[in-house]
């Protein structure tokens, strides 16, 4: 708790502590974990299984509990206990006397009075009929007999006069079932069932209490009918089984004698119920053992790519020395073979670029070697040499080398953040035709006397291509730059003193070309791929070590990041057919796709 007398400072304190130390204690992932992902299966076979048969658990739970069979049972019972309540009713009041003088009724006839000689009406309200259980015995045990059905009559009094179950005939043979031999108590597996149908399947409908000698009017299906009225109940026996009840009036003329009280025995509508329900559980079983079948057949064409992907992926997490190769389901026209290709491709160029970075670090440390042996040396040699001419030529040796050590470290560093910079910046339209205007132009401005002037030859694109769109490529501007400066600055450096370099820009069908043309000695047929290779150079003998062989490749590294081609040829001039070509140069060729026509720029309006 906090004092609320303490000073506001501290008292804030003291409230931001109070709750971070809430926050800290809703942090760890385990307090928030439910129970459904606690205890969730590990396995994806096992979530598959289980969810499927989940839908098929919820499908049959609704069909048994909401089966309107049942109810469809009892109403046709309460409908054909209803017909022979009446019809049995009539011939227990036609069994009943009335004895006037004049009139006897059989006691056997089961018709109503038609004779020319029945009462009046005002003879019917002083006339009696009681209904004798001797007469009336008979003939409900007449009409009951082959049926399960009790009958029980009520006088008005409420007294009970007669009950079918205690109505035997002479010869009559009595049967009752005895227990079971071996019968006990019922394993666990049983009892459990036992609990779980009744729990599930249980009603809610009143329990029959047994009709006694004298309690007829307590029940309220017998008051009904003795006022004339045909009232149907459902109630459960001893046995929680479902027991229909149909209580009629039995009359003579207007006269109610008695009720008649039908009712089933305990476990005939549950009988059927529990067939009708047997064959649902067996039918959920059967597709049940279906479903796991499939699901596990479906489960292994997914769970179990998926683990030898992932097996191989930890192999390649934790290989060092071996190269790993991820299983191949390209062939499969899914999710999976889409994942294997894309892992494969991942785990391919990331060993491409494992053997690029060993390769670097392999040339960087050789070409570090040569200036540091060399600088090693000439600080060594200075200590001995006796002449101060001697001291100077190893001092211009010393700051040689230094350059040439600021030089490969300045471009390693921006050859190795290349990549990541490419990666990480977003591409933008830039018109490469207006983009090398800029730079010739700033490059003929700046250059000295003796070097190439550089001259821009915009071709046109035809009609076939918007104007504004035939030079505009998607890309890194500040990138792509370095790339033609550096294309300019070789090209200067083996072009002779007063000549022209040529750029030329044109449209070559998807693609924007930039020729960059000198005119030097040309490049061996042997070195047109090496000369992109990193540190590789070939230059004449005076300009050793004023490059660090790291501007092609730099290149290159950019052109390939922008999806285009970089490629380097000779330039050859006319000669007779008996005789070589002559070489009038080296041109390196620049392919950029190009956008496409109905490109938009990101803001404009359509």
């Amino acid at each position: 708790m906090l004092d609320k007398t303490a000073a506001p400072e501290a008292l804030e304190r003291a409230e931001s502590d109070e709750g971070q130390e809430v926050e800290n204690f809703d942090l760890p992932v385990e307090g928030r974990r439910g129970l459904l992902h606690r205890f969730a299966p590990q396995r994806l076979v096992s979530r598959i299984v289980l969810l499927n048969l989940l839908g098929l658990v919820i499908l049959v739970t609704g069909i048994l509990y909401f089966n309107q069979f049942r109810q469809g049972l009892i109403d046709a019972r309460v409908q054909s206990l209803t017909t022979q309540a009446q019809i049995i009713a009539a011939a227990v009041a036609g069994s009943a006397t009335a004895d006037t003088g004049s009139i006897v009724i059989n006691p056997d006839s089961l018709e109503d009075f038609s004779d020319p000689y029945a009462p009046d009406a005002d003879q019917l309200d002083n006339l009696d009929f009681p209904i004798n259980p001797e007469t009336t015995g008979p003939v409900l045990r007449r009409l009951l007999a082959n049926s399960t059905i009790r009958g029980r009559i009520i006088d008005p009094e409420g007294n009970l006069v007669v009950d079918s179950r205690f109505l035997y005939g002479g010869g009559d043979i009595i049967q009752s079932d005895l227990p079971p031999r071996n019968a006990g108590t019922p394993n666990f597996l049983v009892r459990w069932w036992n609990a779980g149908y009744d729990w599930f399947f249980a009603y809610d409908y009143p329990l029959q209490k047994e009709y006694s000698l004298d309690n007829g009017k307590d029940f309220p299906e017998v008051a009904a009918a003795l006022n004339g009225a045909v009232v149907s109940v459902v109630r459960l026996d001893e046995k929680r089984d479902i027991i229909v009840l149909v209580s009629v009036p039995v009359q003579r003329f207007r006269a109610v004698l008695g009720a008649l009280v039908l009712s089933t025995s305990g476990g005939e509508i549950d009988n059927v119920l529990r067939a009708e329900r047997r064959v649902v559980l067996l039918t959920f079983g059967f597709v049940a053992l279906v479903t796991i079948l499939l699901s596990v057949f479906l489960a292994g064409t997914i769970a179990e790519p998926i683990r030898r992907l992932s097996a191989a992926a930890e192999r390649v997490r934790r290989g060092i020395n071996k190269r790993v190769e991820i299983p191949d389901f390209t062939a499969r026209r899914d999710e999976i073979g889409h994942l294997s290709g894309a892992l494969r491709d991942m785990t391919g160029a990331l060993y491409n670029r494992i053997d690029a970075i060993e390769a670097f670090a392999a040339d960087v440390s050789h070409e570090l070697k040569n200036p540091l042996t060399s600088l090693r040396s000439a600080v060594e040699t200075l200590a001995k040499v006796k002449t101060d001419e001697q001291r100077a030529r190893l001092v211009e040796i010393v700051k040689h080398d230094v350059r040439r050590l600021d030089r490969l470290i300045t471009d390693i560093s921006d050859a190795s953040r290349l990549d990541a910079e490419l990666a990480r910046a977003e591409t933008n339209p830039v018109d490469v035709a207006r983009h090398l205007g800029a730079i010739t132009t700033l490059a003929n401005e700046t250059r000295k006397d003796h070097q190439a002037e550089i001259v821009l030859q915009v071709l046109p694109a035809g009609s076939a291509y918007d104007p504004s769109l035939a030079f505009v490529v998607l890309g890194h501007e500040s990138r792509l730059s370095q790339v033609f400066r550096n294309l300019l600055d070789n090209a200067r450096s083996f072009t002779a003193e007063n000549t022209r370099i040529y750029v030329r820009v044109r449209r070559s069908g998807r693609d924007v070309e930039i020729r960059f043309d000198d005119y030097g000695p040309g490049i061996r047929p042997d070195n047109l791929e090496r000369i992109f290779e990193r540190f590789y150079t070939d230059r004449p003998e005076g300009s050793f070590g004023k490059n660090s062989g790291l501007g092609l490749s730099i290149s290159k590294q950019i052109v390939d990041a922008h999806k285009g081609r970089i490629w380097a040829e000779n330039r050859y001039g006319r000669a007779p057919e008996d005789m070589e070509k002559p070489v009038l140069g080296a041109r390196f060729v620049v392919r950029l796709p190009a956008v496409a026509d109905d490109w938009t720029p990101p803001g404009a309006k359509g």
